[in-house]
Parts: C-alpha cells; sequence; structure tokens
C-alpha cells in the first residue's frame, strides 16, 4: 500500500468536507450545547435560586433516588453534600454515555459525505480512475471520516473537563473531573463507535445515491447510544471501568465483522456501475 496515495485522498477530502456545511456545522453546535452550555446551566442556574438550590439539596429525595443506584456509582458520592453529589452524579456519570453520540454521529456524516456525496457532486467517477488502488482508495476515506470524528470528540472532552472544573470549582474547592470511568468510555468506546459509524455508512452509501439518503440511515445508530443513555439514567447498565472495557470490546468485534464485509464490498468497478445506474 503506498501510503502517499492514501494520504492524498484524505487531504482532498477533508478540504471537501470542510467546504461542505452541513457536514461540518453538527460538529460545532451539538459540542457547544451539550458538552458546554448544558453543564454551566447544571452547576450555575440552581445558584441562582435558593428554591433550585434547596431542590438539588433535599436530602429526603436525593436519598430515596440514591438507594435505586448500583452501588459502584454511589461509592463514588461519599463525603458530598447534596449539590456536590447531584453535580457528579449528573454530569459525571448519567450523562457519560451521551458523549459517545459524537464519534458515532460525526463518522456518519464524513463517511457519507465522503462516499455518497462524491457520486452526488459527480466527481467519484474521476477519482476512482487514479493510480490509487482499492484499498488504498477505501483506506483513505475512512481515514477521513476518523479523523474529524475522533479530533472534535477528544477537543470536546478536554472543553468539557475545563468547564467543569472551572465552574464547580468553587463548590468543591478541588478539581474533580475527570472520573475514572470516563477513560475507557473516551479512549476505547469512542474509536469503536467511530468505526462502525464509519463502516454501517461505506456499506450504506454503496447502496443509496445521495450524501442525505447515506447520512440519514447510517445516523440511526445514534439509538444504541440513547439506549446506554437510558440505561445508565435508570441504573440498569453502570458504564464502569470494566463495564466500558467490555461494551467496547463489543463493539470492536462488530467492527471487525463489518469492516471485513465493507473491504469485500469496496470495488471500484461496482462503483462505478453504480454511476451510471
Amino acid at each position: 500500500m503506498k501510503w502517499r496515495n492514501v494520504f492524498a485522498i484524505v487531504k482532498k477530502d477533508l478540504t471537501e468536507v470542510r467546504q461542505n456545511k452541513a457536514a461540518w456545522m453538527p460538529m460545532v453546535i451539538a459540542p457547544a450545547i451539550i458538552m458546554l452550555l448544558l453543564p454551566l446551566g447544571i452547576i450555575l442556574l440552581p445558584q441562582m435560586s435558593a428554591a433550585s438550590m434547596q431542590s438539588f439539596t433535599d436530602t429526603q429525595d436525593l436519598g430515596a433516588f440514591l438507594n435505586n443506584l448500583p452501588a459502584n456509582m454511589t461509592s463514588g458520592l461519599q463525603g458530598l453534600d447534596g449539590f456536590q453529589t447531584m453535580i457528579v452524579l449528573v454530569l459525571g456519570y448519567l450523562l457519560a454515555p451521551m458523549f459517545l453520540i459524537f464519534p458515532l454521529a460525526f463518522s456518519s456524516v464524513v463517511a457519507a459525505e465522503s462516499f455518497a456525496g462524491e457520486r452526488e457532486r459527480k466527481t467519484m467517477e474521476a477519482l476512482l480512475y487514479t493510480p490509487a488502488s482499492d484499498f488504498e482508495l477505501f483506506a483513505g476515506k475512512v481515514i477521513t471520516a476518523l479523523i474529524p470524528a475522533l479530533g472534535v470528540s477528544w477537543m470536546s472532552f478536554v472543553g468539557y473537563t475545563i468547564v467543569l472544573n472551572a465552574a464547580a470549582f468553587p463548590i468543591f474547592g478541588y478539581i474533580w473531573f475527570p472520573i475514572t470511568s470516563w477513560y475507557p468510555l473516551i479512549f476505547w468506546i469512542t474509536p469503536a463507535l467511530a468505526m462502525l459509524g464509519i463502516s454501517v455508512t461505506v456499506l450504506v452509501s454503496s447502496k443509496v445515491q445521495t450524501f442525505m439518503g447515506a447520512y440519514q440511515l447510517s445516523a440511526s445508530l445514534v439509538v444504541v447510544v440513547l439506549g446506554l443513555v437510558a440505561g445508565q439514567m435508570s441504573g440498569v447498565l453502570y458504564l464502569s471501568v470494566g463495564t466500558g472495557m467490555l461494551v467496547g470490546l463489543f463493539f470492536w468485534v462488530i467492527d471487525a465483522a463489518l469492516f471485513y464485509v465493507a473491504v469485500r464490498n469496496f470495488k471500484r468497478s461496482s462503483l462505478l456501475l453504480g454511476i451510471k445506474s
């Protein structure tokens, strides 16, 4: 494999993604709302109202809620007052799976733009006649989708960490985030979900003719993440370090199978037929 051909494809595709607002605008807006504005609201707004603060620190209601949670989750809340407990519980534990929406959704957007978008712009045929082999062409497309998905996800994690610690430092008096369970979430499950989004989008893109068609079908995978969110909030599933490693391994196994199928189905001859049909 000639990496020069791969990186040439990556450079070209990233330039086209940057020029397509439909591809990169969600990468800016969604993290800003979910990972920056939401935690600020949860931390700062209750302090502006005595009634809101009372609801956060009501030990009777809080105790009843904590009794329904796994012991592994509540063990990290020992020694905290009511408001501190709610901050750690909501922003440190319950909303953690929401972070997994980013790599899945963003990789699907960029992969759809990279594959189906080429066909929609009528540029696929010229690309397929380049000296790059089928695998080099496929690798370039995959790396194109993987770089921004992981980049935005990890940068959002850094921004989330800064916002949480800066806004909550007057309340805690120390830096409390990130907690241990976030490390497998960010560095193990996040890449696995990005690859899942890419693999599914590659397969979908070979069947549809437009960017929106490929994106809408592959973005339905967000339902998987919403299931993790529901499980964490209900106490049925707690993404501890061990559970996070197992969940990530599960997704990597699926990735390997889908990636194998995607590579076998990625042939420029079939794509050319798709263009001409």
